[in-house]
């Protein structure tokens, strides 16, 4: 242990002394890392913008859509009868990660006249099964089901056609309908086409608003066929599938039960191979860097032979003489990777990635500077140290104390 020590310190002390030239062997070192260091954790982080751009739309891996139909007329089952058996089917199962939705229009007084304006109902789960981030206000809550005014979250057409500019005076807006109530806007999503106006409103609503801004019974939100989404493991898809169409055919008197699977298969697989990618860029750029080091630890070594020399003929081992050249790379190229880590944190912490990335969307897992690829960073420094040592301690082993003292 005291050799190591006394090694580590001697390794660092020739750092200190030669403070200009292991600066400017490291610039290419400090380059590297930091460049290595930053493209990985930029590259972690639009893959977890990739993925939950993908879940938005089909969901997270793997979740089941199941709808039903009467075989004879092709018309859904009764909304009650539907809800009772859905409910019957998440209870016994103890299906927490389920949700339930339906399309239809709805009538909404805004400013310029009444609209018609497609209304999406959902249960709350919904939010977590697709990663529903508002760019302002909130999701939806359990409580919502039972507040006496409806709780609505928007894209951000619909509150601009509403004439709000955002969320700070708890705008609200009349629901058309035989029965008219106020409801009140709580979040505000970016998503629909151009100028197109998309509200979400919660399921299972309580009060006597329950039916009000439907169009026709056709079109109605409520009286539309549902669809019933289950978060489950990739592994028990085919075991749920089968299972939720033999418990809700017989719930349901028969009817033709349709389960399938639809977020995108494969998406994991694809943001690994892009990970991959992102790492071999980064070990690339470390090589180089590496090859600045041990150009000029061969040079520095020419230049400190006849140094060597006096030391071997002072007793110094070959093993100490090794250990000390060597030691002195990783020293120098370790401060030099926690200096590039430290840039890159700074850096990539201060990036505007939801604007880049994600168009302005929150990230429902916003993740913070990735440990592993400081890790990397630090372990990549210090293994090119090593590397980059290795040669130049061998040629210093090798000099004959004669020839170095003459040198």
């Amino acid at each position: 242990m005291t050799g190591v020590l006394g090694a580590l310190s001697e390794a660092w002390d020739e750092v200190r002394v030669h403070k200009s030239r292991v600066v400017l062997s490291l610039v290419g070192v400090f380059l590297a890392v930091f460049a290595m260091t930053s493209v990985t954790a930029i590259g972690q982080i639009a893959a977890q913008v990739q993925q939950e751009t993908a879940e938005r739309t089909g969901g997270r891996p793997a979740t089941i859509a199941v709808q039903a139909f009467d075989p004879m007329t092709g018309m859904p089952p009764d909304a009650e009868a539907w809800d009772v058996a859905v409910a019957e089917l998440t209870g016994r199962y103890d299906l927490t990660t389920s949700a339930t939705i339906s399309y239809g229009e709805g009538l909404y007084r805004m400013p310029g006249g009444t609209q018609r304006v497609q209304t999406v109902r959902v249960s709350p789960s919904y939010g977590e099964l697709h990663r529903k981030q508002p760019v302002e206000g909130r999701w939806f809550r359990e409580g919502d089901r039972t507040s006496l005014s409806p709780a609505l979250v928007v894209n951000e057409a619909f509150l601009e056609a509403l004439g709000v500019p955002d969320l700070s005076s708890r705008p609200t807006v009349m629901l058309g309908g035989p029965t008219p109530v106020r409801a009140t806007i709580v979040g505000v999503l970016r998503e629909g086409y151009g100028s197109e106006l998309v509200a979400y409103r919660v399921d299972r609503s309580g009060g006597s608003w329950g039916d009000a801004g439907a169009v026709d019974p056709m079109q109605a939100m409520y009286g539309g066929p549902s669809t019933l989404k289950l978060w489950v493991h990739p592994d028990q898809v085919d075991q749920v599938m089968e299972t939720v169409r033999r418990d809700l055919g017989l719930a349901l008197d028969g009817a033709q039960v349709d389960p399938y699977r639809m977020d995108a298969e494969g998406v994991e697989e694809t943001l690994a191979v892009l990970r991959l990618a992102i790492r071999g860029a980064g070990v690339v750029v470390l090589i180089l860097g590496g090859l600045g080091v041990l150009n000029i630890g061969l040079v520095t070594v020419r230049q400190r032979i006849r140094e060597i020399g006096v030391r071997r003929s002072f007793g110094a081992t070959s093993g100490r003489v090794f250990s000390a050249v060597m030691l002195e790379s990783v020293c120098a190229t370790a401060l030099a990777g926690v200096a590039a880590v430290g840039a890159a944190v700074v850096l990539v912490r201060n990036l505007p990635v939801e604007r880049w990335f994600s168009d302005g969307i929150p990230l429902a897992d916003a993740p913070g500077f990735p440990v592993a690829a400081a890790i990397e960073g630090m372990i990549a420094a210090t293994a090119v140290g090593a590397l980059a040592g290795l040669l130049p301690a061998i040629i210093a082993v090798r000099a004959k104390v004669i020839d170095a003292i003459r040198f």
